[in-house]
């Protein structure tokens, strides 16, 4: 396979402009590599001092952060507020605001609260801070995205440092849901003071920095919490700053305005290779990208033939070569590694073209069809190439791509149809859950289930609400042969987290690449 036609030409190993990567044969189109920009007005001097100035894709959406759900404002947020339980950068489930937790029974999860912390203003974080963070993350009034403590109805206050939720149905992984978006804890006091409205333009949070100030998609800047219950971070101040466009990112980085530039795709990281002073890092990631099949609706994807076709087409070995430059991990179906549930003796799909058109053939279409892809035009390189491994079976999928905000209005509706016959899509699999990657997906209720199966919601209960980790697994692995045979969707990879640095900042990111700086340092 070549990888790119023509290699790499520019000085300092400096890739040229890419409008095309050929392989096998097949064009499978990328996006441009965006210029590097010198020169922007940024003053290198910025950059000095115990301070870390990190770069991501967004701006958060609000300061309060049980009313948001996405990871770019937790990413910003998860270092003013701390959360029940957290991920150790051994991707286990470790304690912070509980030291410890237990099932008293099928319905009843009992946290016993770590003693003395307070919140940025005094206020004592306890057993009734807790049963109100819940309590109003669940309130309708909050108008909350989370939907991960859904089956918590309540939470009852033990004693000081003890509580207990209350569930409609056991919930297995309760604990992992509260080590990030369900677990934020917010002080009731300071609440009722300032309103809602207040508290979002000055959080206080438990979290191990302290908000100083927000310039909306400019800057948000805090400071270090000598306070915090485990010590005071490494470094004075952290500053969130976003840069959608990934050019301006890397310029800024260059020239000293940032010190760390999260969420880069690897064409764009491709672009800093051989730069004096610049480090590239990739980790293994746990987010996980997937085409959903409509198979609800009249169409030729309502055939399984057609859609173990389109697996057989879908060279995803190939697709992370060509476009991801080696930086991602195939999936077999569905469940990433690292996340419970994942079952090493399924294997994905054998490659093959001949089986995709004998296949197609079966079903009823020798000459194969038309249909669409919807993707974000965040996703467009992606989504082109394998616009381009489908051709290659007769498959022509025209690529639509939405804009990110009218993509995850289409992606949450009602309407399972929003997307179109297939569509691409990422989940974080932050609780390191499989559930987390099928909740929404598989069941036949649920929101983005586009396939109906029995047999699925069945061991989507068993997994969802079993007591016992083996009867999990079991149902785990089930569902994943069943999904591997029935097809309704075309697993692909898990991206790594990729981040492009200047000399100053040492940190490791966890496998969800959440950007929590407590233990990151710099260099003066």
């Amino acid at each position: 396979m070549e990888r790119i036609r023509g290699g790499w030409t520019g000085g300092r190993g400096r890739p040229s402009r890419r409008t095309v990567l050929r392989c096998g044969g097949v064009l499978l189109p990328a996006v441009a590599a965006p210029t590097l920009l010198t020169g922007c007005g940024t003053d290198p001097a910025a950059g000095a001092g115990n301070v870390l100035r990190v770069s991501q894709t967004g701006d958060p959406k609000t300061m309060d952060p049980q009313k948001q759900g996405d990871m770019t404002s937790m990413n910003a947020l998860i270092n003013m507020f701390d959360t029940l339980t957290t991920r150790g950068r051994d991707n286990t489930l470790r304690p912070r605001l509980a030291l410890s937790w237990k099932a008293l029974s099928p319905r009843v999860w009992r946290f016993r609260l770590r003693p003395g912390v307070a919140f940025h203003n005094g206020e004592p974080c306890d057993a009734a801070a807790v049963k109100f963070s819940i309590e109003r993350l669940l309130d309708p009034a909050t108008k909350s995205p989370i939907v991960e403590l859904r089956y918590v109805k309540g939470v009852s206050v033990v004693d000081r440092l003890t509580v207990d939720f209350h569930t409609t149905v056991h919930d297995p992984i309760l604990p992992d849901k509260v080590s990030l978006f369900g677990g934020v804890i917010v002080p009731p006091r300071y609440l009722a003071e300032v309103g809602d409205d207040g508290f979002a333009a000055r959080p206080v949070g438990t979290g191990p920095f302290t908000f100083v100030r927000w310039q909306r998609d400019h800057e948000l800047r805090m400071r270090a919490n000598e306070h915090h219950w485990q010590g005071s971070p490494h470094i004075d101040e952290l500053v969130f700053t976003p840069a959608p466009n990934a050019s301006s990112a890397l310029a800024v980085l260059q020239s000293g305005g940032v010190d760390l530039v999260a969420g880069l795709t690897p064409d764009a990281a491709q672009q800093l290779d051989g730069y004096t002073g610049v480090s590239l890092d990739n980790h293994t990631g746990i987010r996980t990208s997937y085409l959903s099949l409509n198979t609800l609706d009249a169409g030729p994807l309502q055939d399984r033939r057609v859609r173990q076709a389109l697996n057989h087409a879908v060279d995803v070995p190939l697709l992370i070569k060509a476009v991801l430059g080696g930086k991602g991990t195939e999936v077999p179906a569905m469940i990433p590694r690292g996340a419970f549930g994942f079952d090493e003796s399924i294997k994905p799909f054998r490659r093959s073209l001949a089986n995709a058109r004998a296949l197609l053939t079966e079903a009823g279409h020798p000459h194969g069809f038309s249909t669409s892809l919807t993707a974000s035009n965040m996703d467009a390189d992606v989504a082109e190439a394998i616009s381009g491994l489908l051709a290659r079976a007769g498959v022509h999928a025209k690529v639509d791509l939405l804009d990110p905000g009218t993509y995850a209005q289409r992606l949450t509706s009602d309407n399972h149809g929003a997307l179109g016959p297939m569509y691409l899509a990422a989940s974080t699999v932050w609780t390191l859950d499989g559930e987390s990657m099928i909740q929404s997906n598989v069941r036949s209720e649920r929101r983005q289930s586009r396939w109906h199966n029995k047999e699925a919601d069945r061991l989507v209960d068993l997994e969802e609400l079993s007591v016992d980790p083996d009867t999990r697994q079991r149902a785990f692995s089930d569902l994943q042969r069943l999904i591997r045979t029935e097809a309704p969707f075309v697993p692909l990879y898990q991206i790594d987290n990729i981040y492009a640095r200047n000399q100053r900042p040492r940190w490791t990111p966890g496998s969800a690449g959440v950007l929590d700086m407590a233990s990151a340092k710099v260099s003066r």
